[in-house]
């Protein structure tokens, strides 16, 4: 499915900055998961959850260029991509035939109402300001079937900061948010979410990451 994507601000900035880094981007993080095995196993059982759920779709939202959709599918999921970039989804599906990659923002997410079965947003909600979040999260809880599975990943930290380079040395204006588990958990709760676990971790996706996994409370 494809959306016009008009929007003015940071989420044209972006989008614009992703447009810029994708081919680097793809180049310099195809590999990282196979540096992270505590994000592989987060990731495995999040694909055992939806197994018990029944199986269905899982959305990777602000899957980039595909590496963790690829990663799903691998693991044998029913898995497709949505991004801000064009740049970014036009990588993934060179590198990820046959697998679907829609444009899209999560702010306005155009997937039907409880239409999958899981829904994975790995260091995707980092440029989406505090103020926009639980938007977000209503947007994920509408989409996710009862019960269904929601796996975060994030900076742990405090501040924000406005990145400026990145990925081959591109210019870039984005900015990037660090958040503590317990605001993360608070703004789940309130959206509807019921918190399983979630950890901190140094790996190879973050220098210090959170990873998040709750499910959609009926």
């Amino acid at each position: 499915m494809e959306t016009g994507l008009n929007e003015d601000g940071w989420l044209a900035d972006t989008r614009t900055s992703y447009d810029t880094v994708a081919a680097e981007y793809a180049e310099l993080t195809r590999h990282i998961l196979d540096e992270a095995p505590e994000e592989r196993a987060a990731l495995a059982l999040f694909a055992d959850l939806v197994r018990a759920q029944g199986g269905g779709p899982v959305a990777d939202v602000g899957c980039g260029t595909g590496r963790i959709t690829g990663h799903l599918r691998d693991l044998g999921l029913d898995a497709f991509g949505i991004d801000l970039s064009p740049g970014m989804i036009e990588v993934a599906r060179r590198d990820h035939p046959g697998v679907r990659f829609d444009l899209g923002s999560m702010t306005d997410l155009a997937l039907a109402d409880a239409s999958v079965t899981g829904l994975v947003a790995w260091y995707s909600l980092i440029h989406i300001p505090d103020d926009e979040i639980s938007s977000v999260l209503a947007h994920f809880r509408r989409v996710l079937r009862p019960g269904g599975p929601l796996l975060l990943g994030f900076h742990v930290g405090d501040a924000s900061r406005l990145k400026t380079e990145g990925y081959g040395g591109h210019p870039m204006k984005v900015h990037v948010h660090r958040r503590q588990h317990h605001q993360t958990i608070e703004w789940l709760n309130e959206a509807g979410f019921a918190v399983e676990t979630h950890r901190t971790l140094t790996s190879a996706e973050s220098k210090l990451g959170g990873i998040t996994l709750a499910r959609r409370q009926p």
